[in-house]
This record gives C-alpha cells, sequence and structure tokens, in this order.
C-alpha cells in the first residue's frame, strides 16, 4: 500500500488549478515510497477531462449523471471507495475539498491532516501547516501509515501536475447509486461589474489595513494614476464596500497582472492562491510578519496612510 490518491477538483467543465498542484506533489511524495500517482475524478461527462492529468500514473473516472452537480456525501462516499490502496490521500483545501476529506476520515478513519503547506514523508508522514492566514506554522507527525493532506494553494507547479505520458484510464460504475442525501442545484455566479479585474495589468488591492470605506478613495487614486483598478481582499468585499467581482482570492478571481499593490492585505492563503502569479508583486502593511511579505517581490513595512500621499505626489509629478 504506497499508492498516492489524488482527489481531483473541476467546474463548469475545467479541472481546478489545485487539481494539477496536487498531482505534481503527489509525483514528489509517489517517487519517495515508491508508489503511483492515481487520480480520481468524479462527475457526470468528465471522462474527456482525464486526458489533462497527464501527471498521473492511472486515473479513475465515476462518470455518472447522478453527480452532474457536487454531492458532498456522494462525491465522499465515491472517493472513500477508491482509495482503499493508498497510503497518502491528497485532497484540495477548498470549501468542497473539505466536504470530501473530513467525510473519507471520519468513515474510513484515516487521520486527516488541514492547512498543509507542505509534506514530508522521510521518516513517518508529517506535515507542515499554516495557522492563523499563515502567521503560525505547526510541524504536525502522522500516528500510522495512511494519511488525508487537505493541501493549500501553491503548495507546487500547476504545470508539472499537467505533464506527462497519457496515464491509463480505468472507468467504473457509480459505487453508490442516485440517491444522493444532498447536492448542489447548480452555480450561481455574480454579474459582471463595470471592471474586468482579470483582465487589468495593475491592481492596486485593499485589505483590512484600509480601515475604512471611504480610504478607499485614496487607493482609487493611486490606480488611477498607474492606469490600473482598485481590487480587494475578501474582508473588504464581505464588508460591502467593493463589489464582488473586485474579488481577488479563492472565493474570488484569479489575476496575473503585471503590478500587484497591496495596501494593508495580510496574504492569508485564501487570498494568495489568487494572485500568486502577478509578475510584481507589491506589499505594504505595518506587521513586519504579515504573510504577504513572503510572496512579495518588494515590500515595505509601515503604515498606507504615510506612504500614500507621497505616492501620489511622486506619480502626478512624474
Amino acid at each position: 500500500m504506497s499508492d498516492v490518491f489524488v482527489v481531483t477538483e473541476h467546474l463548469q467543465g475545467q479541472l481546478t488549478e489545485t487539481s494539477f498542484e496536487l498531482v505534481a506533489q503527489a509525483r514528489t511524495i509517489a517517487a519517495q515510497i515508491g508508489g503511483q500517482v492515481v487520480a480520481g475524478l468524479v462527475g457526470s461527462g468528465v471522462t474527456g477531462l482525464a486526458a489533462e492529468l497527464g501527471g498521473a500514473d492511472r486515473i479513475v473516472v465515476v462518470d455518472d449523471p447522478a453527480f452532474e452537480n457536487f454531492s458532498p456525501d456522494g462525491h465522499a462516499a465515491v472517493f472513500g471507495s477508491l482509495i482503499e490502496d493508498s497510503a497518502v490521500v491528497l485532497v484540495p483545501y477548498t470549501s468542497m475539498g473539505m466536504d470530501v476529506a473530513s467525510a473519507m476520515s471520519t468513515t474510513s478513519g484515516i487521520p486527516l491532516v488541514s492547512f498543509c503547506a507542505s509534506i514530508s514523508v522521510d521518516s513517518g508522514l508529517g506535515a507542515t501547516c499554516q495557522l492563523y492566514a499563515g502567521k503560525i506554522e505547526a510541524d504536525v507527525e502522522v500516528d500510522g501509515d495512511r494519511a488525508i493532506f487537505a493541501v493549500l494553494s501553491g503548495s507546487a507547479s500547476a504545470e508539472d501536475g499537467r505533464s506527462g505520458a497519457a496515464a491509463e484510464v480505468t472507468r467504473v460504475p457509480n459505487p453508490v447509486g442516485s440517491e444522493l442525501r444532498s447536492t448542489c442545484l447548480g452555480l450561481v455566479e455574480p454579474e459582471g461589474g463595470d471592471v474586468d479585474i482579470t483582465s487589468e495589468d495593475v491592481l492596486v488591492v485593499v485589505g483590512r489595513g484600509i480601515e475604512s470605506e471611504d480610504n478607499i478613495a485614496e487607493a482609487q487614486e493611486v490606480a488611477d494614476l498607474l492606469g490600473g483598478a482598485v481590487a480587494g481582499s475578501r474582508p473588504i468585499i464581505d464588508q460591502g464596500w467593493l463589489a464582488k467581482d473586485r474579488q481577488v482570492g479563492k472565493s474570488g478571481l484569479t489575476v496575473k497582472p503585471k503590478i500587484y499593490l497591496t495596501l494593508g492585505v495580510s496574504g492569508a492563503p485564501e487570498h494568495v492562491e489568487g494572485m500568486k502569479d502577478a509578475e510584481t508583486i507589491i506589499a505594504v502593511n505595518t506587521d513586519p510578519q504579515a504573510p504577504i511579505f513572503g510572496v512579495a517581490h518588494y515590500g515595505w513595512v509601515g503604515d498606507i496612510f504615510d506612504l500614500l500621499p507621497e505616492l501620489v505626489d511622486k506619480l502626478e509629478s512624474d
């Protein structure tokens, strides 16, 4: 029992970037423990997606109309039936992934480790986990030779998970039938707004450090001078200070601008997931330990309200 099993996710007919990241990480782990990478794919009309998972050795597909939409209990039961020969199970740390991971752990008795930034198998199974928006790292050792790891986005290169030869694909029948206790009825997306932040070359992104809705005008002034747009982290959107279509992160949008200037953004893993591939990341925060500095190319520790007037003056004079 040395295989590494990957629970893949897909949305609107496309595999998520995190799924490819997990396949890449699974390849590293499998090479260390001498097993194969097995990717599980569950849904309706999803067999064609298996061709994209070239990084896996084998792909097990359950393609059934019952899984047209995500079913927490149904998907957990199916994936749980597929992991019997796996020592390590990797699950994306997402809302859907945690529904599946927690149920699989409860049913199988296999320990679950969440918030995983990296996984170690050198002297037993373990992981380094990021807690409190990445401000604390905890090293966790697993008591036993099997574990389910819920892995944060950014754990590996998605491109590495895409590359590889054509994997062996096996279709298996739906093991749980069509009588599911719960299922999602559909996906409701917010209406489009006046700005598409995914197409902007410059983004000025505000976090809790902006303090009030009125202060966003200062960030907007900088964005206007740079020819960009203002976006926000989830706390700003939850407050209603910016529209939902301005949110960057796991529960918002993924962006890859040329310049990504953050003002008072702490840099929680959920936010970093949506912006880590920006060409140039500049962070401003009063907390020198803020996780955002871990991904920023340039950083300044200080009060954003000291910086913004000087930045505006500089931009206006150039």
